[in-house]
């Protein structure tokens, strides 16, 4: 029954996925802003949804680990699992705001978290709020530069005259699937690693959170897919940022989440730490403002490196 849940769970997520491309690329056409900024907000809200239920449900469970590990191990999985399958569909253009913006915004969020947690071995009340409190700055700033940018990238003309009930439509659809899809394969994961005697922490950073970022592959490979390369990336960064500033942020508000395995600081956030570092050489070297082919199955690799040293150790 499990792997049934499982399976379910894949399909509604790759439905909601394309719907959120279809109401984000028609939203940029509304608004006159660019589809990285449409891709870092709208899709990277919807899709972080399943962190922010999960790690809630988990915090106000008693499973302090999964909580912390939910929203680490899908932050790890969205640059090196799905930025790198989807780079290896075809390569993806760098835009200059991932630089000036996008990635130092993610590195200031994800050396705040593993200071928070190492500072007292827990995420406080307040700690929680300094980071929404960011999340929200972010978004302000965001916003202030999109005014500045002109619309470049070609994208699907059908979708400039979509109607506004169509857009809501579309958004609610896909959020819905996400929502379920993502409840479903999480449950069915948790069911079939327990029955394996896993335990919390290795539950949260490998299959929850790959459940968790199954939204952010199906959107962003279907982008991909559609030659959206914008929404690609920028629903990956926008993700990691509203992962930590969101997720663990609320939850820390709602309720203190404590540092329960050691594990969590020494091996899980410094991934985290290394794959967020690892995207600005990659994208400079060697050939400039380009994740190619070759970057993502490096990317995967190193993921899959990650991974079997989880388990063997």
């Amino acid at each position: 029954m499990s792997i049934l849940w499982v399976v379910l769970g894949f399909i509604l997520l790759v439905v909601g996925g394309e719907y959120l491309v279809r109401s984000s690329v028609a939203l940029s056409f509304k608004f006159n802003v660019s589809k990285m900024v449409i891709g870092m907000t709208v899709v990277s809200f919807a899709t972080s949804a399943p962190e922010l239920l999960v790690s809630l449900q988990a915090a106000l469970t008693g499973s302090p680990a999964i909580a912390i590990n939910n929203v680490v191990g899908s932050n790890i999985a969205n640059i090196g699992l799905v930025l790198g399958v989807t780079a290896m569909i075809g390569f993806i253009t760098v835009d200059r705001s991932f630089y000036r913006l996008n990635w130092p915004a993610m590195m200031l969020f994800s050396m705040l978290l593993y200071y928070f947690l190492k500072n007292d071995n827990k995420l406080s009340t307040i700690e929680g709020g300094i980071l929404f409190a960011g999340l929200l700055v972010f978004l302000i700033v965001l916003m202030k530069s999109a005014k500045k940018e002109v619309v470049v990238e070609e994208v699907d003309e059908a979708l400039a005259i979509v109607s506004n009930f169509k857009i809501i439509l579309w958004m609610l659809i896909g959020a819905t699937a996400l929502y379920f899809g993502s409840e479903w394969l999480v449950d069915g994961a948790k069911t079939i690693a327990r029955s394996l005697g896993v335990s919390e922490s290795v539950i949260g950073v490998s299959l929850i959170a790959i459940g968790t970022s199954v939204p952010e592959m199906a959107a962003s490979v279907i982008a991909a897919a559609r030659k959206e390369k914008a929404i690609s990336l920028g629903n990956l960064i926008g993700s990691n940022i509203f992962n930590i500033g969101s997720v663990l942020g609320l939850t820390a508000l709602v309720k203190p989440i404590p540092v329960t395995e050691t594990s969590i600081l020494t091996v899980d956030v410094v991934w985290m730490l290394a794959y967020a570092a690892l995207l600005l050489p990659l994208i400079f070297l060697p050939k400039s403002m380009q994740i190619s082919r070759w970057k993502g199955f490096v990317l995967v690799i190193g993921y899959g490196v990650f991974m079997f040293l989880l388990f063997t150790s």
